[in-house]
């Protein structure tokens, strides 16, 4: 694919401008996120605002019954394609569940693509973390048992915080100084896209994804800004975590179903054999779920979850 100059390459882009103007051709007018059902759980802190330049950042905090923390925490964050999600979507009914381990819970909302096109929902994403650092005391979080779990939009954000870029070397942060770190212990990503630029080229070879996301309102080039083919790989690679693959990574969990219809299998298959290239095996483990598809019900299952808490917990 010959690389193309856009009004959005990575040497034109306002950062501090980011409004958007591409939007998702997403769900139809009367679509409705389904939300948890977060009643049971007594102890809870919601809508916590940790940046102020938009109302969606916000984040909430979920506590075990017993215990007064420090708390390690499993930050979740929501998919949607970039686009869409909600932090108190029922992907919360599932991971709340890490409550009865005797860990916190948290989920984060950030900017979405019709808001903001990136970097913004990564930098929100490092916010989050960094305030959830500076404020740890009062919120009974213990600041250096943080972990990352996310699938599909959210297996993305959150395997970009694995890689634990420094603050000021990620796009939009330059020149500026920030009060506090934004690593985390270790992170989960479950069927997150990770390079863009050859979705399409996956889906067409593995014969089983929809070959749809060079298309101009598609997820990723909403949330690029522009329709991929006609931006400029330099730019797509800085949403691929694998240009951020370092020694000072968090360890991941990388999940992903052979019979993914969204994201194509082998995106998943890029980024675990990267970091096993660049920095060695025992940095990142890869589930593989044979017949799951995406947003599989198969990722909730008991059976998964301890997979995911096994791997966790070994970290925090």
């Amino acid at each position: 694919m010959d690389e193309k100059k856009n009004e959005k390459s990575p040497e034109t882009l306002d950062y501090d401008a980011l409004d958007g103007s591409l939007k998702f051709d997403g769900p139809p007018a009367d679509f409705q996120v389904k939300m948890a059902d977060i009643s049971w759980v007594k102890r809870k802190k919601l809508d916590v605002v940790y940046a102020e330049k938009s109302p969606n950042q916000r984040l909430d905090l979920y506590y075990p019954e017993e215990g007064e923390g420090p708390f390690a925490i499993l930050l979740h964050i929501h998919g949607g394609g970039f686009g869409l999600g909600d932090k108190r979507d029922d992907h919360m009914d599932t991971y709340l569940k890490f409550l009865k381990r005797g860990i916190a819970v948290g989920s984060i909302e950030y900017r979405l693509s019709g808001e903001a096109i990136f970097p913004a929902a990564v930098l929100d994403c490092r916010e989050a973390v960094r305030f959830l650092r500076r404020n740890a005391a009062a919120y009974q979080i213990d600041p250096d048992r943080i972990a990352a779990i996310g699938g599909s939009a959210g297996g993305n954000l959150s395997a970009m915080l694995a890689m634990n870029i420094p603050n000021g070397m990620f796009p939009g942060e330059e020149g500026r100084t920030f009060d506090g770190s934004c690593e985390v212990s270790v992170a989960v990503d479950q069927f997150g896209p990770i390079d863009f630029a050859v979705m399409d080229e996956m889906a067409r070879e593995n014969g089983v994804s929809f070959v749809d996301h060079d298309q101009p309102g598609s997820a990723e080039s909403s949330y690029m800004g522009g329709a991929l083919p006609e931006l400029e790989r330099s730019y797509l690679a800085k949403a691929n975590p694998i240009t951020y693959i370092n020694d000072g990574m968090a360890p991941l969990l990388v999940q992903h179903g052979c019979v993914d219809r969204l994201v194509p299998y082998q995106q998943s298959v890029l980024l675990v054999d990267a970091i096993k290239k660049q920095i060695g095996e025992e940095r990142v483990e890869f589930t593989t779920l044979p017949t799951a598809d995406h947003e599989d019900k198969l990722y909730g299952t008991d059976e998964n979850l301890d997979i995911v808490w096994e791997f966790v917990k070994k970290y925090l």
